[in-house]
């Protein structure tokens, strides 16, 4: 087989590396083939490279490092599953790492580092050169999830007394130094501080005699170093940036944020909106059990307390249960249907907060709109389920208590839905994690109260 052969998809599967490509790559860590291995990868995407090594299993991951060592892609460890980095940096070792490093943006070389244990991070740091180190060392004295975390230092930075020539021959002599790819130039004045900006295409339009100065764009959004990443991701996607300039306490320019480092983070957050309501946090599939479980049992204790308050509920109405046994099945349906509409609308909560849909202006216009959408919602479901009842139990009475239960939890999920998350968020919790329990425990709670609770009083 060729170099890159395998790459296609076999026919029905998705995009990505082929089952034949795999067992190409197998045979070759068995034969402890280097040559083959070169020559299967050779023509890889990093990307490619990165789902490779995640592919595998432990011991072959190891081998086909060993193996390969120097000549992987740089690249590839910015692709990597968090999970992975500590486990790949182990396998390359400190010297082979620090190489690496040495080759990637600042951005990617601080994402990569800033996953490995202190050991590690030690014996990388001795082998990096000085400017290097000095970056690293900075970058992880910003705050988790910051711009200062996000950011990347090779800047294109010019004076604002620069001609469009003199731009253009400080770019082309100090070539090395410039970032792989970049879409503005930033002017700066005396003290560092970013002045304006001027687009890449804008300088190649004009002639060299032109003043930079005249070409610049004033208006410039600046980026405090200790900013969250969320805060930045709205920020680019509110005035339609593809990349802002970073600023320390003083002003003065640290750093650059471009698109691509944006849709990371984006893809970041709604993945980890999603694994929280979802109650398992941060999660990768390619994880052992012994790290998975731990995190899942915590979700789990807050679901089993609910489970015995609905309980205790449920046993105060053991003696109507008794007498009436069609209660105990139509149960279930009363707390199912005010849980899944109530998440419907935490998940729209959740997701307008952190998008910053949802603010103090419309705040109450939603959540008059979520409770007249789940009032609604409860008629209609009301009278199907009721209309079911009646016909299965050939009770009209008990049909009338199973839609009144069904339309006020309905109602007070659409209510709930909207008010806990907002409630959490003010008290400073994160809603994505917390919204999901509390809404069960009450939609639960209340459902079973108020279904037995009319059942005790109409039907008995």
């Amino acid at each position: 087989m060729k170099s890159g052969e395998a790459l296609g998809p076999d026919e029905g599967e998705l995009p990505g590396l082929s089952k034949a490509f795999f067992q190409e790559v197998e045979e070759a860590l068995a034969a402890r083939d280097l040559e083959r291995i070169d020559a299967v990868i050779e023509n890889l995407h990093p990307a490619d490279i990165a789902e490779l090594l995640e592919a595998l299993d432990p011991d072959e991951r190891r081998l086909l490092l060993r193996l390969v060592g120097n000549n992987l892609a740089p690249e590839t460890l910015s692709y990597l599953e968090e999970s992975l980095r500590e486990e790949v940096a182990g396998a390359l070792g400190p010297q082979v790492v620090a190489n690496i490093l040495e080759l990637l943006e600042s951005d990617d070389a601080l994402a990569f580092f800033e996953d490995l244990d202190e050991e590690l991070r030690a014996q990388i740091l001795a082998r990096v050169p000085v400017t290097i180190r000095r970056l690293l060392q900075e970058g992880l004295t910003y705050p988790e999830d910051s711009a200062g975390r996000l950011m990347q230092r090779e800047t294109v930075v010019v004076p604002s007394i620069w001609t469009v020539g003199e731009t253009i021959d400080y770019m082309r002599s100090h070539r090395k130094e410039m970032p792989h790819d970049f879409y503005d130039l930033y002017v700066v004045d005396p003290r560092y501080r970013p002045i304006g900006k001027l687009p890449l295409s804008r300088v190649m339009r004009h002639m060299r005699p032109v003043r930079i100065l005249t070409l610049m764009d004033e208006e410039i959004r600046t980026i405090p170093v200790t900013m969250d990443q969320e805060e930045v991701a709205w920020l680019f996607k509110r005035y339609s940036l593809l990349s802002a300039p970073v600023v320390d306490d003083a002003g003065r320019l640290v750093g650059v944020i471009t698109i691509d480092d944006i849709l990371d983070v984006v893809e970041e957050e709604a993945e980890e909106d999603l694994l929280r309501l979802g109650g398992v946090g941060d999660a990768d599939i390619g994880e052992g059990a012994m790290a998975t479980a731990p995190r899942r049992i915590r979700w789990l204790l807050v679901t089993l307390f609910n489970t015995i308050v609905a309980s205790l509920v449920i046993s105060r109405f053991a003696g109507t249960i008794e007498e009436i046994v069609a209660l105990a099945i139509l149960m279930p349906i009363v707390a199912a249907m005010g849980g899944n509409a109530g998440m419907q609308v935490v998940t729209v909560t959740v997701r307008a907060l952190a998008t910053r849909a949802l603010n103090p202006r419309n705040t109450m216009k939603v959540v008059g709109k979520e409770m007249v959408v789940g009032l609604a919602n409860g008629l209609v479901f009301a009278s199907i389920m009721g209309t079911i009842a009646g016909l299965w139990f050939g009770r009209l009475d008990l049909a009338l208590v199973l839609a009144a239960a069904m339309i006020f939890n309905m109602a007070w999920a659409g209510l709930a839905g909207t008010l806990i998350p907002l409630s959490l968020d003010r008290l400073g919790f994160d809603p994505a994690v917390a919204a999901g329990p509390f809404l069960t425990t009450t939609t639960d709670v209340l459902g079973f109260f108020v279904f037995l609770g009319l059942a005790t009083q109409f039907l008995l």
